[in-house]
């Protein structure tokens, strides 16, 4: 039965096959040599429900706030998360209305800094298709950007020396990369002049940096692909987090009467994140780019558009630290690199909510009773993650007007063509449906036994591939150029 892991040591058919369909989506969009125009489609049932019991979960978490029911409120967290995360499988798209709106944010100057260039600025033009040179040849774009050096490393991307070497730097760029990679896509709009759109991926170095890899459509040179990396930044107006206040078994209490974390010895509540950034005066942390932006012009339907797609993918099966080389044959002196960087991102804050603010004698957005000081279940602290705590992939609204359950849905599609075509009827039904889906109860004597189940799952599979292959054999003759999942292989799309 497919689990949907997208990491190959956990599940390496699921991992290839999510892996492949993140290929066909960067193909389709790359090269396109048509406007891509999306409509919205209008809400279901199912939408409207979910919407409604939000709205509804919405009042009744004000109540509960207002009768200081923090049980209650804990309860309906839960559950406006799990419908978030099915309205979000459905394709609902934008942001979503929080149940702790965030406090009016402090105005804070938009002027450049003085040491960053300047950019022109153009209109942005209502188009996402790049030039056409010689009135046939419309290629695109391919670029890698890199984050800044932070020390002298080795071949296997270990720190030299490691007591030089910029840990706190390395893990507040890592956890901060997502927020300059979107400020370089505005830059790039505002620069280029058009809307342009990309499928870029996250992946680490073998130093443990993040960089990123992106599939540009349309042209644009170097030198303005350069100077707009060399001029974006992002700073982090956040406040100061340098040295640690509590350690130990020395930390932040939480006091009922209070409703705050207060100091463990004068029982004095600690200051909001909001009060600690109030009157900050320098950012906290600037991240910028590396030197090194790699950008190369790619034709679409050669082998070298194919190779890049491949590049672009590559490391999606594995997670972070095994992509940065930190599998069962790094060396000591890799290891010893990894660990000092893990430890430098278990107390560098993650978000205005993280626990870890709690280490440094300020209290997080949305602290309770539950929150444990420097305790913070994000991913950008966990060893695997190396500070990449957001989405591997990166695709624009624009970049194919489909989703991955679209792309899901034509290759299901593709297979009912070919055995439509082929004459050949299932010897399964097919969309046989509606079905009214419950959950089953201990005892219950309807349900088989795991390894019957299990049997049925794999009988099920081999007439799949029967039927498919007999309609592959019937077609031998037919083009199967029809369809973007094409070129898959005949197993992956059985």
């Amino acid at each position: 039965m497919p689990c949907g892991s997208t990491w190959e040591d956990q599940c390496r058919p699921c991992a290839d096959k999510a892996r492949r369909l993140r290929m066909v989506q960067c193909r389709e969009g790359w090269h396109l040599e048509d406007e891509p125009i999306g409509t919205p489609a209008a809400p279901s049932e199912r939408h409207k429900q979910l919407m409604a019991a939000r709205a509804d979960l919405h009042m009744a978490y004000a109540s509960a706030r207002r009768d200081d029911d923090e049980e209650e409120c804990e309860a309906i967290r839960d559950t406006v998360a799990e419908i978030d995360a099915e309205l979000r499988g459905l394709g609902v798209r934008g942001r979503l209305a929080p149940l702790d709106p965030d406090d009016k944010p402090v105005r804070r100057s938009t002027r450049r800094r003085q040491d960053a260039p300047n950019l022109p600025r153009r209109p942005v033009e209502n188009r996402t298709l790049g030039r056409v040179y010689g009135g046939r040849y419309r290629p695109s774009t391919f670029l890698t950007l890199t984050l800044p050096s932070y020390g002298r490393v080795d071949g296997d991307g270990a720190a030299i020396d490691s007591e030089t070497y910029d840990y706190r730097r390395a893990a507040r760029d890592a956890i901060h990369y997502p927020k300059i990679v979107d400020r370089f896509w505005q830059n790039t709009r505002r620069c280029v002049g058009w809307d342009v759109q990309y499928f870029a991926t996250l992946e680490p170095q073998r130093r443990g940096a993040p960089h990123l890899h992106a599939a540009i459509r349309g042209s644009i040179s170097r030198a303005e692909l350069r100077m707009i990396a060399a001029a974006t930044y992002h700073q982090v107006w956040w406040p100061a987090h340098d040295e640690i206040v509590y350690s130990g078994g020395r930390v932040p209490r939480w006091c009922d009467r209070a409703k705050a974390f207060v100091d463990p010895d004068t029982r004095e509540p600690l200051p909001t994140f909001d009060e600690a950034r109030q009157d900050l005066a320098v950012p906290a942390h600037t991240v910028r780019f590396g030197a090194q932006v790699h950008v190369k012009g790619i034709l679409g339907g050669t082998e070298e558009a194919g190779r890049h797609i491949g590049y672009l993918t590559k490391y999606l099966t594995k997670s972070v630290s095994t992509a940065a080389g930190l599998g069962d044959d790094a060396t000591e002196r890799q290891r010893e690199h990894a660990r000092r960087l893990v430890a430098e991102l278990r107390i560098t804050p993650c978000s205005p909510r993280c626990p870890v603010w709690l280490l440094y004698g300020i209290e997080p957005k949305g602290a309770r009773p539950s929150t444990t000081p420097g305790a913070c279940k994000a991913k950008a602290h966990k060893p695997e993650h190396l500070g990449i705590a957001g989405r591997r992939v990166l695709v624009s609204r624009k970049w194919s007007n489909k989703s991955l359950d679209d792309h899901r849905a034509e290759r299901a599609a593709f297979v009912r063509q070919l055995l439509i075509n082929a004459g050949v009827r299932p010897g399964y039904a097919v969309d046989d449906g509606p079905f009214a889906w419950e959950r089953t109860r201990p005892g219950d004597p309807d349900v088989p036994t795991r390894p019957v189940l299990l049997l049925h799952a794999i009988s099920e599979r081999q007439r799949w591939k029967a039927d498919y292959t007999a309609a592959q054999l019937a077609t031998a003759d037919l083009d199967d150029n029809r369809s973007a999942t094409s070129d898959l292989d005949s197993e992956e799309a059985a």
